[in-house]
């Protein structure tokens, strides 16, 4: 799963960062809220945390823009503790959730596995396909209740999958959520992650739709 961090302050950012990347996360970040309308204009996201209060663009005018230009990627807002009227303006502007500051990390976690989790259209954190089971918020994997251990990259690329089931996903979308913006991996990579993820899980558990891309493969048994 791929996001992009819109904050200014530097340590907020790099908390925000540090919290989403140990939950499993690929985490971009920018600064201002020019560079921010651009990225999420432009970019594949599968979630961006936006403050309002960005020097050159403010977060709500980036939201509205986003949104005028049909770009429908999830967007928690974060916000000023007590301004009630700027939250409003923001769920009214297409913003998908709102968190005032401060906030714990904990609180901001939970926020962005439930937004992910009902963009997908799933009820618990737990998500199941087959013999499958996968527990967002533990970030635990089973094959028949037995746990398999899994290595950040493999936990990443079965979490995207089973939050995408019953839709085959392509190699160049799958190396974008895997890796987000660093272009120095290609095809390969992902086959080599794939086969030491199967490997792990078993070789039918992914199937393999030549020409087409990759889908969990959800009546293995």
């Amino acid at each position: 799963m791929r996001i992009l961090v819109v904050e200014d302050d530097p340590r907020i950012a790099a908390d925000i960062v540090a919290t989403l990347g140990a939950a499993g996360y690929v985490v971009e970040t920018v600064g201002d809220g020019e560079e921010a309308w651009f990225r999420g204009d432009t970019e594949d996201y599968d979630l961006i945390v936006l403050d309002l209060g960005l020097p050159k663009m403010d977060g709500l005018s980036v939201l509205k823009r986003w949104r005028a230009a049909g770009r429908m990627t999830l967007v928690l807002v974060l916000t000023a503790r007590g301004a009630w009227a700027e939250r409003v303006e923001g769920i009214d502007a297409g913003a998908d959730d709102y968190l005032p500051k401060p906030f714990r990390m904990e609180e901001l976690l939970a926020r962005v596995r439930a937004l992910i989790r009902r963009s997908a259209g799933l009820g618990t954190s737990v998500i199941e396909a087959g013999p499958l089971s996968l527990d967002a918020r533990q970030m635990r994997v089973t094959r028949n209740g037995v746990p398999v251990t899994l290595s950040p990259l493999e936990y990443r690329l079965l979490a995207y999958l089973m939050h995408h089931k019953g839709r085959v996903v392509s190699p160049p979308e799958l190396l974008e959520h895997l890796y987000g913006d660093d272009d120095a991996h290609e095809a390969n990579a992902l086959e080599a992650v794939m086969a030491r993820l199967r490997k792990k899980l078993g070789q039918d558990s992914i199937a393999t739709r030549r020409g087409f891309g990759y889908a969990v493969a959800q009546g293995t048994e």
